[in-house]
């Protein structure tokens, strides 16, 4: 489709993860992560509307105390209140530049709305695009002198949907380039959902970030400092346009919770591939290793490094999934197989763990990589269900949380 060409290039000229993962497909727990690099029920951030603590240690302060100037610009998420203007205590670090709203999808529309900057005054925009608007800033802040190394944070809301319509909306003309003969994955083309009607805006979307990032690319070089900065693109979660449940997302398939993640720049080697699984909790203490700076708090992320520089060794090749909102859930993902599991009667929204969970999802990967057949309770599965189970377990324990029974799932042929 020729759809990234920007994002395309960058990829070629770093690494590129192609096995990432969110540790939970919500907004504001797998933001949590990425900040702190713990998972969410860590952060206590477990659902949307929760406030990250003040007592967590993130990535901006960890940048700031060793001498860099921090920024953030977009969708924050992780401050409460029915205002979307967050105020300094719950910017988790971020007090250097601010512009941003806690909810953007709240506070705007895909041509016009307003964020707020550290003196939390509004920051409006019209008649022009949401993501055109964040890169403005974007470049304004690239352009500022400085003599201290940065660190900026830029979160797009899109390819979010707009709440306020539940709809996603592309840039005018945009979606019309793809409205016929347009790719459909193939873990959303045997289901029942809206793709059919949202995957040409949604292919818009991602063609007018892929245009912004290359503005920011461009710029950095302008400044002379495109070689000497560290660029990462990925995101809080991923989208399966109502094939999976009643909505976008909180579920454990792929569709939800496999990412996007390139880095490029120092210690990137251009044009790798790393086929290892791997998640955005491992995000925070890449970084910092990247950068050579310590971590100074303990993180349950793992650095990437030694992948990227294409060493393997020790690595566990798996990644753990919470999930809560659409139920109380956790699951677990090996390049063979994806097991999940929910506790049905967990009703109480505060409610982070369960003791009990029972098996609701198994996938063969290999003979099934789009998840469409569900093999949970199968005769001729449940040894490797019982591999998994027991692994899954070790994670949930390893994490913090109680060790749970798992009841195995019983198939009625």
């Amino acid at each position: 489709m020729g759809l990234t060409p920007n994002l395309d290039r960058i990829a070629a000229e770093g690494v590129r993860f192609i096995h990432a993962f969110t540790p939970q497909p919500v907004c504001a727990p797998a933001r949590s992560s990425m900040q702190t690099g713990k998972y969410p029920t860590t952060t206590g951030v477990i659902r949307n509307g929760l406030i990250l603590k003040d007592s967590e240690t993130t990535l901006p302060m960890l940048f700031s105390r060793q001498g860099y100037e921090t920024g953030y610009i977009g969708k924050w998420h992780l401050s409460t209140g029915s205002s979307d203007v967050v105020p300094p205590e719950r910017r988790g670090g971020y007090d250097q530049f601010w512009v941003a709203s806690n909810a953007l999808e709240h506070s705007s529309v895909p041509y016009s709305g307003q964020k707020w900057d550290a003196a939390g005054k509004p920051v409006a925009f019209s008649d022009e695009y949401r993501v055109d608007a964040l890169t403005d800033q974007t470049i304004g802040f690239l352009k500022k002198k400085r003599s201290k190394p940065f660190f900026l944070f830029v979160s797009h809301l899109e390819p979010h949907f707009q709440n306020s319509t539940n709809t996603f909306i592309a840039p005018k003309g945009y979606a019309d380039r793809y409205r016929n003969n347009f790719y459909v994955p193939g873990d959303l083309a045997p289901f029942p959902g809206d793709w059919k009607s949202q995957l040409p805006e949604y292919y818009g979307i991602i063609a007018r970030i892929d245009e912004q990032f290359g503005r920011v690319m461009a710029e950095l070089k302008v400044q002379g400092q495109l070689e000497n900065t560290i660029v990462v693109m990925t995101t809080d979660h991923g989208c399966h346009f109502r094939t999976r449940n009643a909505e976008y997302k909180r579920s454990c398939h792929d569709a939800s919770t496999r990412i996007p993640l390139i880095a490029r720049g120092p210690g990137f080697r251009p044009g790798a591939t790393v086929d290892q699984l791997v998640s955005t909790v491992d995000l925070a203490p890449t970084l910092l290793e990247a950068a050579g700076l310590p971590a100074e708090s303990p993180m349950q992320g793992k650095s990437l490094m030694n992948l990227a520089r294409g060493n393997a060794r020790d690595w566990r090749d798996e990644v753990y999934i919470q999930m809560r909102e659409e139920a109380l859930g956790r699951a677990i993902r090996t390049p063979l197989w994806k097991y999940c599991v929910f506790d049905p009667d967990a009703n109480d929204p505060k409610q982070p763990w369960s003791n009990r969970y029972i098996e609701r999802h198994l996938y063969d990967l290999t003979s099934d990589p789009n998840e469409i057949v569900n093999l949970a309770g199968r005769n001729d599965t449940k040894e490797i269900a019982a591999h998994l189970r027991e692994r899954l377990i070790a994670r949930i324990v390893e994490n913090g949380e109680p060790r749970p029974e798992i009841v195995p799932a019983r198939w009625y042929p």
